[in-house]
């Protein structure tokens, strides 16, 4: 049995690796070689890799592609997507140049308030509570000046603070909620120095406070911490047509194959089972371009997953009618983003990316990042009631399973050509490949 380490994260990286390598894999020299063929070849790259997180081996890469013809508010983009999934670029893909002649994919920024909490107990009448607080507000923004003084030149800030009485689910649960603006930074590091210095005023007034007993002044603060749960930092994308444009297939006529998508998305919106893979679906879009723009995506999913049960059951993003012969479909969702800070300023792809997307603001990059998902979905669905959902991802798996069995360039151009007109499976695939080779 391998026995604790300590002061691991004191040693250089080559000692970690020794040391992982000789106590956690079969073959030291195979793993170590595998961890050195990942490392950047460009030593400041590394360096700049190696310091992003902790105890650093080396670097899991994902595929970057690129989602060309997203014709968005009349611009038109090629959208950066990181993603290991197969498919998911090539629908958003196929979605972008259906909608390319279609007029394109219309944005809307709903609202980009983000949330903060500072988490306390207070044992006393909320009555006494409420007066302290209008006594302390003041107090709250004047000795967090000097944190909001460089996002409020950049119009963003502190938007408001109230006091919310918790108490009926929490015994002596009490919160300062507070709302930010934070322009185009997401704003985390932001927020919650914002938040401590809420917490380190609101004890240190709540001891000095007349109008409190000596047991009431010992206010206890359990923490104070960003939301990311953003329901007013939304945006919405849609697309339409007229419906007898929606010629997705031979076999359905426009009408049916519109009623068919709205009918899919009323499944979505009353069936959580169906719901979550219908979100994850679009979340593949979203989570592609949030990874390739240096984002939060764990942040993003949290939030987005959150708006999506907000109404008491867990339900679809998106929605679909046909309104006077015009098919419409639309997502709105929460996405708290940012085009500066963090790995945007530090990471040399993610600035290319940007730039890649014409150095979009956060609020432009939220509207991106919407119809990156909007469209993932509109194919997915399209997929789902015509072919099925098989037969396109299939394909573009293919590679990946030939490249798990180790076939050669000559192997694969062979089965990818067998492979157009034949159903696709491991086995299958797996039966081609020894015949071939026999």
């Amino acid at each position: 049995m391998t026995e604790p380490i300590s002061g691991f994260s004191k040693l250089t990286k080559e000692e970690k690796i020794d040391w992982v390598t000789s106590h956690y894999t079969q073959n030291k020299e195979q793993s170590i070689n595998i961890l050195q063929t990942y490392w950047n070849q460009n030593s400041n790259i590394q360096r700049l890799h190696d310091e992003f997180i902790e105890n650093t081996l080396t670097n899991l890469y994902l595929p970057l592609g690129i989602a060309p013809n997203f014709l968005i508010n009349g611009n038109l983009y090629a959208i950066p997507m990181a993603i290991e999934e197969s498919s998911v670029i090539a629908a958003a893909s196929k979605s972008a140049k259906f909608w390319l002649k279609r007029g394109g994919f219309k944005t809307e920024v709903l609202g980009t308030e983000k949330v903060g909490q500072v988490h306390f107990l207070f044992k006393g009448s909320f009555e006494k509570l409420s007066s302290f607080f209008t006594y302390l507000k003041p107090k709250l923004f004047s000795e967090s000046a000097s944190l909001t003084i460089s996002m409020e030149k950049r119009g963003g800030g502190i938007s408001d603070i109230v006091l919310k009485n918790k108490t009926a689910a929490l015994k002596n649960y009490y919160q300062l909620h507070a709302t930010f603006q934070t322009k185009n930074a997401m704003g985390a590091n932001f927020i919650n120095s914002c938040l401590e210095q809420f917490a380190a005023t609101l004890k240190k007034e709540a001891v000095s406070y007349h109008g409190f007993s000596e047991k009431e002044k010992n206010v206890e603060i359990i923490m104070s911490i960003l939301s990311n749960y953003v329901p007013n930092c939304t945006v919405r994308a849609q697309v339409s047509c007229p419906v007898e444009e929606l010629n997705l297939s031979s076999d359905l006529s426009p009408q049916h194959t519109a009623e068919k998508i709205i009918q899919a998305i009323k499944i979505a919106q009353i069936e959580p089972y169906r719901a979550v893979t219908h979100n994850k679906g679009i979340m593949n879009g979203i989570d592609a371009v949030v990874l390739a723009t240096g984002n939060d995506f764990r942040a993003v999913e949290a939030g987005v997953h959150a708006y999506a049960c907000r109404n008491g059951q867990y339900s679809s993003l998106t929605h679909a009618e046909i309104d006077n012969g015009i098919f419409k479909f639309w997502i709105e969702l929460p996405l708290a983003l940012g085009t500066v800070g963090g790995l945007t300023n530090l990471h040399p792809l993610v600035q290319l990316n940007l730039e890649i997307l014409q150095n979009p603001s956060a609020e432009e990059l939220m509207q991106i990042i919407a119809v990156a998902g909007l469209a993932q979905n509109f194919a997915a669905v399209s997929s789902l009631i015509t072919t099925g959902i098989q037969k396109g991802h299939m394909k573009m798996h293919l590679l990946n399973i030939l490249n798990q069995l180790g076939a050669s360039d000559i192997e694969k151009g062979k089965l990818v050509t067998h492979f157009k007109t034949n159903t696709i499976t491991h086995h299958e695939v797996e039966l081609q490949l020894n015949a071939l080779r026999n």
